[in-house]
């Protein structure tokens, strides 16, 4: 099946995934009408000043000293961050996405990977702890450390205490947020590290209801404007750039905190036991099957597609495009999974 079969055959599964839009909802729904007005970055309307302009009002949103546009996930937002940071002796966690081992590879940095405790409850790992932190931190004496805050099940870690313990020992923190993109925009929601964190990452296209591969990388450190001209190409796609505007603007008006604020009450209104520190990502389990086991049978009796499955949870991902009825869907599955009759 070639690509364009692929994107229009139909898909008859609920989808709990990445994009969290599942197919129906984004931001800007008449996207590809925009393909129609695409321009060059020599445009006599200048389109880099008003990116720039676009971005400084989005670093006015988020409250930071920079913020960029990136249409090649996340992963470029990894690699500029090491970059522009500076660091030469970094810390990595041994589980982390391969982008952040690549970042410090592209710097010429030195990687010291880090290991956190496997969470035996769960079968996940948590978010690094401060104190775990200041351990790695006091032993190796590292320039920079990147962490993932929230972890994929949705596990976070402190911060705000995280940015003080590396603001003393002079060590620049990068945070992977890359699935934390609604979190500056509900105070629901676990704390972001926007305004903390010398460098965050977000994806926009995982929960927050924006194309693939859309995301934010934004700096209370150094401009990264030279490190993305490293990696990036000088012809980007305008309309891609003018969706993540369109994006912010919409997650920061009213109409969008109550979407968002919707999608966490209409979570909580199933009320199923899950684990993890943030609601939007539903990680459940039950005694006696596996993971795995739990997931196929979603899949298969169900038609409900997981987003990320291991030996004992498995975690279903919403966001601002997961409606009550999903949900209401979802809540029935799992009920009758947990009494014997799916």
């Amino acid at each position: 099946m070639g690509l364009v079969s692929l994107l229009k055959k139909k898909n008859r599964t609920t989808l709990f995934t990445t994009p969290s839009h599942g197919g129906k909802f984004f931001i800007l729904h008449k996207f590809y009408q925009w393909y129609k007005s695409d321009i060059s970055e020599t445009d006599t309307h200048d389109p880099v000043s008003a990116l720039l302009q676009a971005e400084n009002k989005a670093a006015k949103i988020y409250g930071t000293k920079y913020t960029k546009f990136l249409t090649n996930g996340s992963t470029s937002g990894i690699i500029a961050a090491v970059l522009a940071s500076g660091v030469k002796k970094i810390l990595i966690w041994d589980k982390a996405h391969p982008c952040h081992k690549s970042a410090a590879k592209l710097a010429g940095c030195e990687i010291i990977e880090y290991e956190l405790p496997l969470d035996q409850e769960w079968g996940v790992y948590r978010a690094i702890t401060p104190s775990a932190a200041a351990e790695y931190l006091q032993k190796y004496s590292p320039e920079g450390i990147i962490i993932t805050s929230p972890t994929y099940e949705g596990f976070t870690a402190n911060i705000e205490e995280m940015s003080r313990i590396c603001r003393e020992k002079g060590v620049k923190l990068i945070v992977d947020e890359a699935h934390g993109a609604l979190y500056p925009f509900s105070d629901k929601l676990p704390e972001s590290a926007v305004k903390h964190a010398d460098y965050t990452v977000q994806s926009l296209h995982k929960t927050a209801g924006g194309l693939n591969p859309t995301a934010l990388l934004h700096s209370n450190d150094n401009d990264p404007s030279e490190a993305l001209s490293m990696i990036n190409t000088t012809s980007p796609s305008y309309p891609l750039l003018a969706t993540i505007e369109a994006n912010i603007n919409y997650l920061n008006s009213s109409k969008g905190r109550k979407k968002i604020n919707e999608l966490i009450e209409n979570i909580k209104s199933i009320n199923l036991p899950q684990g993890g520190d943030d609601i939007t990502k539903i990680l459940i389990k039950k005694d006696g099957i596996s993971g795995y086991e739990l997931s196929n049978i979603l899949f298969n009796k169900c038609k409900i597609e997981d987003e990320r499955t291991n030996n004992v949870s498995t975690m279903l991902l919403t966001g601002i495009g997961t409606d009550k009825k999903m949900l209401m869907r979802l809540k029935k599955a799992i009920e009758g999974i947990y009494n014997g009759k799916n």
